[in-house]
């Protein structure tokens, strides 16, 4: 692999131990990517805080210095961490100091990252804590090479914002903070971001849970290729298409997909190709029905008693549609309701009303988690509802507990009333 002089220099150990395993680290893995080179990156999402057992015991071994070195170095010893070079934040973690006596997440855990918060954000992380940076003022700009952790941030940087990242890990990203440098493959490459597949919707895809329920049709036909979407599709908005790309992220493993008018790199569906258009596959009515099944086939209880809204985390918008739901009702004795948001939107929230709707009806507003991250649910939690495709994917399997998917009136219909009644 090609390696300019700052390359070299840094490998070498010229900004030090840290940097030196960074940059040995990201030869390795370039080399086993065939990568031919590095590219800059000015843009780092990663995560370095969130807490776990082996990151307990590494850092009673040897402190932060411990847990950053072998967790995101991949080094054996404790080697002193630098400043960040390049504007690097950190993504969902656990649950924090506000989740005491809501979520059954461990104390310690609370305390650990409380501490990691601290130690990284002297060295220049910034702890956005949430699974959608984009919402909370982390916006790379059109062609910006980046290195982003988590699916759905990812499909959402590359297909809405047209910078440019495949879906790193917290070894990679950990490298690539402190070199500004990450191997250049995939995502990086104009011929790698063109379509592969035209999917035609006719039946009509109009509100959230259709992008969602149309994303997880188009993850699975596809999986990790890149999809171009056309047909009966209102014109979306940032919370359907982060919704959408969440969706199409977990039934397959999409990281770039492209709506011909609305994406930046396709402003018609010939662009978006580059080429030969491939004959569209359709989402028809039976396509409709047979996804919405799938994502309500692991519920047969209809006693709900967790309703879980917000993944990926809540925009403003959906935390007022929330309330406005919520209003002047009261959660089912049986039922808790949890919104997942961004910390910063939570306080957004906090000021502009809402939190007091949603809080006088029973429910509550968490930051910097979800359950699938932290796996952690209501105690006693048997039967959940959500709106969120992913989650109805990804918690049944994690937590052991059934799922209802549905739309927000419907989830909120649960919550008050304690039992699903939502149908397509």
């Amino acid at each position: 692999m090609k390696l300019t002089d700052d390359d070299k220099a840094m490998r070498d150990g010229a900004e030090g131990p840290a940097v030196a395993a960074a940059m040995d680290l990201l030869i390795r893995y370039g080399e086993a990517l065939d990568a031919e080179e590095l590219c800059d990156v000015r843009n780092v999402a990663g995560t370095t805080t969130q807490p776990s057992p082996a990151k307990a015991r590494l850092v009673a071994e040897g402190g932060w210095e411990k847990a950053f070195s072998v967790i995101n170095l991949d080094a054996d010893e404790a080697l002193p961490v630098p400043d960040m070079k390049v504007p690097t934040c950190q993504l969902q973690h656990g649950f924090g100091p506000d989740s005491v006596g809501i979520a059954p997440y461990p104390k310690q855990f609370v305390e650990l990252q409380s501490d990691a918060e601290a130690f990284y954000g002297r060295r220049g992380v910034h702890i956005l804590a949430t699974c959608t940076p984009y919402q909370v003022g982390n916006l790379p700009t059109r062609g910006e090479h980046i290195a982003w952790m988590e699916s759905s941030a990812v499909v959402y940087a590359n297909s809405v914002l047209g910078a440019r990242t495949n879906c790193e890990g917290g070894a990679s990203t950990g490298a690539a903070s402190l070199t500004g440098r990450i191997p250049c493959w995939g995502n990086h490459h104009d011929a790698h971001r063109r379509g592969t597949h035209l999917v035609r919707a006719d039946v009509p895809v109009s509100g959230f849970r259709d992008w969602g329920m149309f994303g997880y049709f188009v993850g699975e036909l596809v999986q990790e290729a890149r999809p171009v979407v056309v047909g009966e599709l209102d014109r979306p908005d940032l919370t359907q298409l982060k919704h959408f790309g969440a969706a199409a992220a977990s039934s397959g493993g999409v990281e770039l997909y492209h709506v011909p008018g609305i994406t930046p790199e396709a402003p018609d569906v010939e662009t978006a190709f580059g080429g030969t258009v491939p004959e569209a596959v359709g989402y028809g009515p039976a396509e409709r029905r047979r996804v919405y099944e799938t994502l309500n086939d692991q519920g047969s209880c209809t006693d709900v008693d967790f309703v879980l809204l917000g993944c990926p985390h809540a925009s403003l918008d959906q935390i007022r549609a929330t309330a406005r739901a919520l209003e002047g009702r009261r959660l089912h004795s049986g039922t808790q309701l949890w919104i997942m948001a961004p910390r910063a939107l939570k306080d957004t929230a906090d000021r502009s009303g809402y939190t007091a709707v949603i809080e006088a009806a029973g429910g509550k507003i968490l930051a910097d988690s979800c359950p699938a991250m932290s796996r952690s649910a209501p105690p006693g939690t048997k039967v959940f509802a959500t709106d969120s495709a992913k989650q109805a994917h990804y918690l049944p399997a994690i937590l052991g507990i059934e799922a209802w998917f549905g739309t927000l009136d419907e989830c909120v219909d649960a919550a008050v009333t304690g039992r699903w009644r939502g149908e397509l």
